[in-house]
């Protein structure tokens, strides 16, 4: 069987940490605001995909350096590029970026962004490929497609967006292109939490350990189901989490859950 240990790994194209169980990608390009290359977009996608076989790393941040958590496709390596390129090659760089969404929904280990400034195009993307998203009143997030003349369909922005604040403020953001204040983001539902920019990563990180020390098979199946059933009906959405529970109902971690109730202690879980 094929396995990933995460704790080993060795960045090229952004710094990567871990603190016990938990990973922590940060993007360090903070002279241009964190901007994506071409390579970092790669790297982060084949990262993604490789956690499904860590068994070492249970939740993970992704934060950017400097103040600001990622400003889009740098201007100069992205951007001037995409302009030269033929069709195929544009439908091969759109894929890959959208990639890196599907990976990041696709890793069974939770994600929390840490926001601070700016994050705008592929890093609001990136903040919206997220299971939670920790921002701070001074940011700013803005979905900039449309003022580049493309359409706010990027990276599943048309898909995500819309279920993460409802389809007509989705609709406002992603015709507009316009800024999104910290304050507005917290009360649009995108933000789970809004924290003052010196503790946001610690917040983050303390949730991300918080999930990395409970029933994280539980976590796993849980961010399976909650995006499997987006395009399910209600009788099937009951069915599959029906089976889903049934699964988690064998596991170590519930029986330690039981005997730990019984017992007047707190449980501990190991994931198993």
């Amino acid at each position: 069987m094929k396995t990933f240990k995460a704790a080993d790994y060795k960045a090229t194209h952004f710094k990567y940490a871990v603190d016990g169980k938990v990973a922590i990608i940060t993007l360090n390009r903070p002279e241009k605001k964190n901007p994506l290359t071409l390579d970092s977009y790669g790297e982060l996608r084949d990262y993604f995909r490789e956690l499904c076989y860590a068994s070492d790393i249970k939740s993970v941040v992704f934060t950017g350096d400097g103040g600001n958590f990622c400003s889009g496709g740098d201007v100069h390596e992205i951007i001037g590029p995409l302009i030269k390129m033929d069709m195929p090659g544009l439908l091969e760089f759109t894929r890959m970026t959208g990639d890196l969404v599907k990976a990041m929904r696709a890793c069974p280990q939770p994600i929390v962004a840490a926001i601070d400034g700016i994050c705008t195009g592929a890093g609001a993307m990136i903040a919206c490929g997220s299971d939670m998203r920790f921002g701070t009143p001074k940011s700013r997030v803005a979905f900039l497609f449309v003022r580049v003349g493309l359409a706010g369909a990027d990276m599943g922005a048309c898909t995500l967006l819309p279920r993460l604040i409802g389809l007509s403020r989705a609709a406002d953001l992603l015709y507009t292109g316009r800024i999104m204040p910290g304050d507005e983001a917290e009360r649009f539902g995108f933000y789970n939490r809004l924290v003052e920019p010196d503790k946001v990563l610690a917040e983050a990180i303390a949730m991300a350990k918080t999930l990395a020390d409970g029933p994280t098979f539980g976590h796993m199946m849980t961010k399976t189901m909650l995006w499997q059933e987006w395009n399910s009906g209600l009788g099937e959405c009951i069915e599959a989490e029906a089976q889903a529970q049934a699964i988690c109902m064998q596991t170590k971690d519930f029986h330690r859950a039981y005997h730990a109730f019984v017992g007047k202690k707190t449980p501990v879980f190991e994931g198993n």
